[in-house]
């Protein structure tokens, strides 16, 4: 389920044009490195993915619609970090985890 996850997420980064660099889940939650084009804002994208995602997951796996009722799927937050120099390191630890 969770490569499915990761599946779906790809191809809304793809639906705008997102550079996909990195992405793993964990049980509880995801590491996305993404690199977001400068016409939209990182909170934009965000929102989009967590708009648009639960609609495909529970297309996919109707059972969860039960678990997550009234499609709510992800938690209200999340953690941004912008990658400069760093990238390198970033990606070797999203990929760790």
């Amino acid at each position: 389920m969770k490569a499915e996850i990761v599946k779906i997420l790809r191809e809304l980064w793809e639906r705008k044009g997102i550079e996909s660099i990195a992405a793993e889940c964990c049980p509880d939650h995801i590491h996305m490195l993404i690199g977001i084009p400068p016409k939209y804002s990182v909170s934009e994208i965000v929102g989009y993915l967590k708009r648009k995602s639960p609609f495909l997951i529970f297309d996919r796996y109707a059972n969860l619609k039960y678990k997550y009722g009234n499609r709510t799927f992800w938690y209200r937050g999340y953690d941004v970090d912008t990658v400069g120099k760093n990238t390198k390191k970033i990606q070797e630890y999203s990929n760790n985890q």
